[in-house]
């Protein structure tokens, strides 16, 4: 039995493309995916305002959705917040939408790449200790012949082998000789699929675009992913 997942990023509500964000919510409805991967930046500035629309759009979708929190979606204009609570909004939303997912024979592992503590001028990436050992102990507790597909903000790694993440080097080998399969990411506003060699092993590196105004070197798009029989295929779907 096959699993398709829609994967997207970097949303960025108040400066979303909005025929993109109405034409991908058409496609859902349409084509109904077993559950779509936020992988971050649901805001531009994480307003509250910017936060509500994020929600009610994921909510609308109508299929099973899980998000994880971008560098744009901690606090930008307040960094008492940023340090005290700087999850706070985003929190609201994930304990609006998120239920549990049960995909056969694919396990999605979320892993946290943001830091509170980094200045907002500073966009890299970081993946904690904890982090990393959440999500190593997900991959090792999974159902055998389970596929394991990380889903994170910054991508661990850029083309090329220069380290975007800090730690993203490090934790990406972990992860690979857990048996990860995939590692999803947003961030960069392109979509990429990479077949990363590490050590003995391999991952896909997967990324997706933007549906946001602030697109770079491809239109706003996200990635339609299939799983079969362990097999990942990838698919960027562009929405003009």
């Amino acid at each position: 039995m096959s699993v398709r997942l829609f994967h997207v990023s970097d949303l960025h509500f108040g400066r979303e493309d909005k025929a993109a964000v109405a034409r991908f919510a058409e496609i859902v409805r349409a084509e109904r995916p077993d559950a779509v991967v936020c992988t971050g930046d649901l805001t531009m500035r994480a307003r509250s305002r910017e936060f509500r629309a994020a929600c009610d759009w994921l909510k609308a979708l109508g299929v099973p959705v899980t998000i994880e929190p971008g560098n744009h979606d901690l606090p930008y204009y307040n960094p008492i917040r940023r340090l005290l609570d700087p999850y706070k909004r985003y929190a609201r939303v994930e304990a609006a939408i998120e239920r549990p997912i049960d995909l056969p024979g694919v396990l999605l592992v979320p892993l946290k790449t943001t830091a509170r503590f980094q200045p907002r001028m500073l966009s890299r990436g970081r993946v904690s200790r904890s982090g990393l050992r959440q999500a190593l102990a997900m991959i090792a507790g999974r159902a055998a012949g389970t596929v394991a597909i990380v889903t994170c903000h910054h991508p661990l790694i850029e083309a090329g082998g220069v380290e975007d993440t800090n730690g993203g080097a490090e934790a990406l080998r972990l992860l690979a000789e857990a048996g990860a399969s995939a590692v999803l990411s947003g961030h960069v506003h392109d979509a990429f699929d990479v077949d990363w060699p590490v050590g003995q092993a391999r991952i896909r590196l997967i990324g997706a675009g933007t549906l946001s105004e602030r697109v770079r070197a491809t239109p706003a798009s996200f990635n339609e992913i299939v799983c079969d029989a362990g097999v990942l295929i990838v698919t960027p779907r562009p929405l003009s």
